[in-house]
């Protein structure tokens, strides 16, 4: 059996040490700030999570980048003249067109290598929804599975990956077209937090509203005790938009309720970031469906 690579890209929100330990590669998307533009790094290299975060609440504006053709063929190319096969794990098509890039870079590739096995994923996964997907994925190649394996399980199963967040500011998803301004203003004067989750097609979708931020934050749980699958034996992973103590607190309330113990907890990046804002507490875990 040959070795292969897991690739994946900076949307996923893994943490640096994580990647490491998980031995994948990560591709990272671009963002702008303040009129510079920055690589998402997992180990925040070129811009720490808290000097973005800082700059969203004081009112500057971020833009984002999905990861072209290019960049693509820059981190995969060096990969298969080692003689090994790739399989790319990519942000959600229905938010970016960095599935799309990768589908034209590893089209070429393949030309070009055709001894190697590449295939491209679409996981219809964002922030740790995407990270979690990759961790299985790595708990399958670590059992023996051929890189095929491991890209049908991910086919497979990439639809059991639930993805439940609310945001504190209305404002942020006004501005990515989530939601109208009429909704933004009047739910930000009355304390009105939205239970959102990323659809079967990959999309953000407004589920529910919640009065005031504990309510939102109980609801995010509230929707893990309907459709989790065992999920006293699960990893879950929970991101954050620099909001540690929300994210802690729907940690324990999983533990307390679920009887949860592998709970992985990590800042939102810059990516995801941009659009949900600071304040944004997401939750991933595995379900009977989205």
């Amino acid at each position: 059996m040959s070795d292969f690579v897991i690739v994946t890209d900076s949307s996923a929100d893994l943490p640096a040490d994580l990647v490491q330990e998980l031995g994948v590669e990560v591709l990272p998307l671009s963002f702008t700030i303040c009129g510079k533009t920055y690589r998402n790094y997992p180990d925040g290299r070129e811009m720490d999570l808290l000097s973005f975060y800082q700059m969203l609440r004081a009112g500057e504006m971020a833009t984002t980048s999905a990861v072209n053709v290019a960049g693509y063929t820059a981190v995969l190319e060096p990969l298969l003249q080692e003689g090994k096969d790739v399989l790319v794990l990519a942000f959600s098509s229905g938010l970016s067109a960095t599935y799309q890039s990768s589908v034209i870079a590893v089209e070429e590739l393949r030309e070009k290598y055709p001894d190697r096995k590449i295939f491209t994923v679409d996981t219809l996964c964002a922030s740790l929804g995407q990270g979690l997907l990759v961790w299985y994925a790595v708990q399958e190649k670590r059992k023996g599975a051929s890189i095929q394996e491991v890209r049908d399980w991910v086919e497979q199963n990439k639809l059991h990956i639930c993805h439940w967040f609310t945001v504190d500011d209305l404002h942020f998803l006004k501005r990515g077209g989530r939601i109208s301004t009429a909704t933004a203003v009047v739910g930000s004067m009355l304390s009105i937090k939205p239970v959102l989750h990323v659809d079967n097609e990959g999309r953000l979708v407004n589920m529910s509203k919640a009065r005031g931020r504990g309510a939102s934050l109980t609801a995010l749980v509230d929707q893990m005790e309907r459709t989790a699958i065992r999920p006293a034996e699960q990893t879950v992973f929970l991101s954050h938009g620099d909001c540690s103590a929300d994210a802690q607190r729907v940690a324990d309330e999983v533990r307390r309720r679920l009887g949860t113990q592998n709970i992985t907890i990590n800042e939102i990046g810059p990516v995801i970031g941009a659009h949900s804002g600071p304040g944004t507490v997401a939750l991933f875990f595995l379900g009977t469906e989205r």
